[in-house]
Protein backbone atom coordinates (compact mmCIF):
# COMPACT_ATOMS: atom_id res chain seq x y z
CA UNK A 1 0.00 0.00 0.00
CA UNK A 2 1.01 3.50 -1.01
CA UNK A 3 2.00 5.93 2.00
CA UNK A 4 2.82 9.46 1.32
CA UNK A 5 6.59 10.68 1.68
CA UNK A 6 8.50 13.37 1.34
CA UNK A 7 8.26 14.95 -2.66
CA UNK A 8 4.92 13.53 -3.33
CA UNK A 9 1.99 15.20 -4.73
CA UNK A 10 -0.69 14.96 -2.43
CA UNK A 11 -4.63 15.68 -2.62
CA UNK A 12 -6.69 15.90 0.49
CA UNK A 13 -10.05 17.20 1.88
CA UNK A 14 -10.13 18.72 5.34
CA UNK A 15 -11.91 20.91 8.27
CA UNK A 16 -10.35 23.29 10.20
CA UNK A 17 -11.76 23.70 14.10
CA UNK A 18 -11.29 25.81 16.56
CA UNK A 19 -10.91 24.69 19.98
CA UNK A 20 -14.57 25.25 20.32
CA UNK A 21 -15.54 23.32 17.67
CA UNK A 22 -16.22 26.01 15.34
CA UNK A 23 -15.30 25.06 11.59
CA UNK A 24 -12.89 28.30 10.10
CA UNK A 25 -11.69 26.89 7.17
CA UNK A 26 -12.66 23.76 5.21
CA UNK A 27 -12.23 22.03 1.85
CA UNK A 28 -15.82 21.36 1.26
CA UNK A 29 -16.03 25.05 0.42
CA UNK A 30 -13.00 25.54 -1.63
CA UNK A 31 -12.78 22.03 -3.14
CA UNK A 32 -10.00 19.31 -2.43
CA UNK A 33 -6.70 20.61 -2.03
CA UNK A 34 -3.58 19.58 -3.93
CA UNK A 35 -0.02 19.83 -2.93
CA UNK A 36 3.55 18.88 -2.90
CA UNK A 37 5.45 18.14 0.03
CA UNK A 38 8.20 19.83 1.24
CA UNK A 39 6.91 23.03 -0.96
CA UNK A 40 6.07 25.35 2.10
CA UNK A 41 2.28 25.58 1.22
CA UNK A 42 0.70 24.15 4.57
CA UNK A 43 2.02 24.61 8.07
CA UNK A 44 5.00 22.18 8.80
CA UNK A 45 2.83 20.71 11.64
CA UNK A 46 0.34 19.80 8.73
CA UNK A 47 2.58 18.36 6.22
CA UNK A 48 4.32 16.01 9.22
CA UNK A 49 0.83 14.46 10.25
CA UNK A 50 0.16 13.35 6.42
CA UNK A 51 4.00 11.79 6.07
CA UNK A 52 3.13 7.84 6.13
CA UNK A 53 -0.59 8.23 5.49
CA UNK A 54 -2.22 6.10 2.75
CA UNK A 55 -4.99 6.97 1.10
CA UNK A 56 -8.70 6.87 2.14
CA UNK A 57 -6.94 7.51 5.63
CA UNK A 58 -8.33 9.91 8.12
CA UNK A 59 -6.41 11.64 10.70
CA UNK A 60 -7.33 14.02 13.41
CA UNK A 61 -4.62 16.99 13.80
CA UNK A 62 -4.34 19.33 16.75
CA UNK A 63 -1.70 22.22 16.38
CA UNK A 64 -0.68 24.20 19.31
CA UNK A 65 -0.73 28.24 18.50
CA UNK A 66 2.57 28.65 18.68
CA UNK A 67 3.21 26.46 15.56
CA UNK A 68 -0.10 27.23 13.91
CA UNK A 69 -0.57 31.01 13.11
CA UNK A 70 1.97 32.17 16.08
CA UNK A 71 1.17 33.87 19.49
CA UNK A 72 -1.17 36.53 20.35
CA UNK A 73 1.81 39.90 20.11
CA UNK A 74 0.13 42.59 22.19
CA UNK A 75 2.51 44.99 20.81
CA UNK A 76 0.66 44.80 17.14
CA UNK A 77 -2.56 45.77 19.43
CA UNK A 78 -2.59 49.49 18.35
CA UNK A 79 -4.40 53.07 18.89
CA UNK A 80 -4.20 54.71 15.65
CA UNK A 81 -6.66 57.80 14.51
CA UNK A 82 -9.47 57.21 12.50
CA UNK A 83 -8.34 60.46 10.13
CA UNK A 84 -7.78 57.90 6.82
CA UNK A 85 -11.20 56.73 7.41
CA UNK A 86 -13.53 59.57 8.79
CA UNK A 87 -15.93 58.72 5.98
CA UNK A 88 -16.89 54.88 6.57
CA UNK A 89 -18.84 53.36 8.68
CA UNK A 90 -16.28 51.66 11.32
CA UNK A 91 -17.12 49.05 13.68
CA UNK A 92 -15.56 46.45 16.28
CA UNK A 93 -14.92 43.09 14.35
CA UNK A 94 -14.73 44.64 11.03
CA UNK A 95 -11.47 43.96 9.39
CA UNK A 96 -9.82 46.58 7.68
CA UNK A 97 -6.88 46.30 4.93
CA UNK A 98 -3.94 49.62 6.35
CA UNK A 99 -0.72 50.31 5.81
CA UNK A 100 2.01 49.31 7.88
CA UNK A 101 5.81 50.43 7.60
CA UNK A 102 8.23 47.70 7.53
CA UNK A 103 11.67 47.86 6.94
CA UNK A 104 11.47 51.24 5.32
CA UNK A 105 8.39 49.58 2.96
CA UNK A 106 5.02 50.56 2.84
CA UNK A 107 3.14 47.00 3.16
CA UNK A 108 -1.20 47.09 3.29
CA UNK A 109 -1.76 44.36 6.36
CA UNK A 110 -5.54 43.65 7.62
CA UNK A 111 -6.20 44.70 10.81
CA UNK A 112 -9.22 43.77 12.99
CA UNK A 113 -11.23 46.83 14.62
CA UNK A 114 -11.63 46.19 18.69
CA UNK A 115 -12.42 49.81 19.78
CA UNK A 116 -13.94 52.69 17.51
CA UNK A 117 -14.32 56.33 19.50
CA UNK A 118 -14.83 59.92 17.31
CA UNK A 119 -11.27 60.32 16.50
CA UNK A 120 -9.35 57.21 17.41
CA UNK A 121 -9.90 53.52 16.94
CA UNK A 122 -7.76 49.77 18.49
CA UNK A 123 -6.91 47.61 15.54
CA UNK A 124 -5.33 44.34 15.89
CA UNK A 125 -2.18 43.47 13.36
CA UNK A 126 -2.05 39.98 14.71
CA UNK A 127 -3.03 37.40 12.43
CA UNK A 128 -7.36 36.50 13.20
CA UNK A 129 -6.20 32.89 14.46
CA UNK A 130 -2.90 34.19 16.54
CA UNK A 131 -3.33 32.88 19.95
CA UNK A 132 -5.19 29.80 19.40
CA UNK A 133 -4.97 26.13 19.15
CA UNK A 134 -6.32 24.39 15.79
CA UNK A 135 -7.28 21.26 15.22
CA UNK A 136 -8.04 19.81 11.57
CA UNK A 137 -9.44 16.69 10.24
CA UNK A 138 -7.57 15.31 7.14
CA UNK A 139 -8.67 12.63 4.79
CA UNK A 140 -5.76 11.40 1.84
CA UNK A 141 -7.23 11.34 -1.47
CA UNK A 142 -4.65 10.65 -3.46
CA UNK A 143 -0.58 10.23 -3.40
CA UNK A 144 1.61 11.10 -6.69
CA UNK A 145 4.89 10.34 -6.41
CA UNK A 146 7.36 11.84 -8.88
CA UNK A 147 8.72 10.21 -11.49
CA UNK A 148 12.26 9.42 -10.96
CA UNK A 149 14.91 7.94 -13.66
CA UNK A 150 15.26 4.09 -13.70
CA UNK A 151 18.94 2.78 -13.06
CA UNK A 152 20.29 1.50 -16.39
CA UNK A 153 17.81 2.68 -18.47
CA UNK A 154 19.97 5.15 -20.84
CA UNK A 155 18.04 8.16 -20.51
CA UNK A 156 19.70 11.37 -21.63
CA UNK A 157 22.84 9.99 -23.34
CA UNK A 158 21.42 10.03 -26.67
CA UNK A 159 20.90 6.68 -26.52
CA UNK A 160 16.98 5.23 -24.96
CA UNK A 161 18.03 1.76 -24.64
CA UNK A 162 14.55 0.61 -25.87
CA UNK A 163 12.81 2.68 -23.16
CA UNK A 164 9.70 4.66 -24.26
CA UNK A 165 10.16 8.26 -23.50
CA UNK A 166 7.88 9.04 -20.66
CA UNK A 167 6.87 5.62 -19.52
CA UNK A 168 9.04 3.48 -18.46
CA UNK A 169 11.79 5.86 -17.33
CA UNK A 170 10.54 8.87 -16.72
CA UNK A 171 12.63 10.84 -19.91
CA UNK A 172 11.57 13.58 -21.88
Amino acid sequence: MQRVSENDTVTIVYDGLLSTGEKFDSSQDTGPLQFQMGSGGVLPAFEQALLGMAVKETKSLTVAAKDAYGLKNEDLVMTVSRQGFADQPIAPGMILGMDMEHDGQQHKVPATVLAVDADTMTVDFNHPLAGQDITYQITLLSIDTPVTETAGCGCGTGNTGGCTPNRSCGCA
